[in-house]
């Protein structure tokens, strides 16, 4: 991934990183003696980041393409999906589940996983990380990222980000106080820097509210609606922002984005709600006044109509209720 001149202004990117945050972050230190095979994709919704610190590996992506990740490559899979590591580019590779292999807890979120086989040559060495990337009101960014993201250049445009890599090493191998809250906060400054590059790039071909945001006068109506999701907007308001006419703002939000203004901002208001209630477990009645909503019973409205069922079933429902009862019956 070559860094090129940004097209994206710098302040509009540094909204689009705001709000990155990981969370649910599990690590694996992988030791394997080719020949090998490692499928993944046991968390189909989160996204995956791999290290190579001895290789070569082959990554087989989600869509069958095959990419060489030699020693010290790092990518990022945003949203996850199947895929293996492969110790050879043989599409016949056969593959066994990475949850098969033994596995010894380092600390709360990192495993070493390694196989029984007998090592001939030097065995390959790959840290990963599965996680749930969440961008916040930009969480749509995601479904724009191709499906893999190759650091390439980023390594040598970035030394510090290989220093990074090296300490999120080392700090799997040392059982120590605080070493899974140092994992997640490297993790998140890496996943940041390869985001980053891409968005550096322009955000390659994607389109949508993507072209809207490389559009300096646009992409301020957007700045503006993430950061004051909650506020009475009015088209005046936001054609104000563009410094144009409420037609002409409007017809040019319309043929970017492909919606309303006002559209955009109650599905913007919805995303944001579904996250808080969700991961946040946020009472419904403080996430309807952070929105602007005047009334539970017009949020409820509104959240049913876009999100497709109450908010209450989705609190019921959220993977951090399920968890907590069964921590609590454990």
């Amino acid at each position: 991934m070559d860094i090129q001149p940004s097209t994206i202004p710098h302040d509009l990117a540094s909204e689009l990183l705001l709000g990155m945050r990981l969370v649910g972050v599990q690590y694996r230190r992988i030791e394997v003696s080719p020949p090998f095979g490692l499928a993944f994709g046991e968390e189909p919704e989160r996204a995956q980041f791999h290290f190579v610190a001895r290789g070569p590996v082959f990554l087989r992506s989600p869509g069958g393409v095959i990419h060489r990740l030699d020693t010290s490559a790092a990518v990022l899979l945003p949203r996850g999906g199947a895929h293996q590591l492969l110790s050879s580019a043989q599409p016949e590779q056969p593959c066994r589940d990475i949850a098969t292999l033994s596995a010894t807890e380092l600390c709360p979120t990192v495993r070493g996983c390694a196989d029984a086989g007998v090592c001939q040559g030097e065995r390959t060495l790959v840290f990963s990380g599965c996680m749930e990337f969440d961008l916040g009101g930009m969480q749509s960014l995601v479904a724009a990222m191709p499906e893999v993201m190759l650091v390439g250049t980023l390594l040598n445009s970035n030394p510090e980000l290989r220093a990074m890599l090296d300490a999120m090493e080392r700090e799997s191998l040392a059982p120590r106080a605080g070493s899974a809250g140092i994992l997640a906060r490297l993790a998140d400054v890496v996943s940041a820097f390869i985001v980053r590059g891409w968005v550096e790039c322009g955000c390659g071909d994607a389109s949508g509210w993507v072209e809207a945001l490389r559009d300096p006068r646009l992409g301020k109506v957007l700045v503006a609606l993430h950061r004051d999701p909650g506020r009475q907007w009015t088209v005046a308001e936001l054609a104000a922002q563009m410094d144009s006419s409420r037609s002409v703002f409007a017809e040019r939000f319309l043929a970017v984005t492909g919606m309303t203004p006002l559209r955009y901002l109650t599905e913007l208001r919805m995303r944001l709600a579904a996250q808080w209630l969700a991961r946040d477990r946020e009472p419904i009645e403080s996430v309807a006044y952070k929105l602007g909503y005047g009334s539970l019973a017009a949020f409820s409205r509104a959240f049913k109509r876009v999100v497709g069922r109450p908010p209450g079933a989705l609190r019921a429902h959220a993977p951090g209720e399920s968890r907590n009862a069964k921590e609590s019956t454990a």
